[in-house]
């Protein structure tokens, strides 16, 4: 036990607002990525969709496993 969590605790923690944290730091990569490389609208729209596509993936993933009451 670490400051009275469980190791559960702690995990689900850096599950859910670690890798939350990171995902938003990589659509910011991903928008700086599109402003650097000039990519214009249709360029920026691909490189959101298909870079992102992960995310969103992984996000439905908890949706669904709380939808159907899957733990």
């Amino acid at each position: 036990m670490l400051f009275g969590f469980s190791e559960e605790q702690i995990s689900a923690f850096g599950v859910t607002y670690g890798l939350g944290g990171l995902m938003l730091y990589m659509l910011f990569i991903i928008g700086e990525l599109a402003y650097r490389s000039k990519a214009g609208k249709v360029g920026t729209f691909a490189l959101f969709f298909v870079l992102a596509f992960g995310i969103f993936g992984f996000a439905m993933k908890n949706v669904i496993q709380i939808l159907w009451g899957i733990e």
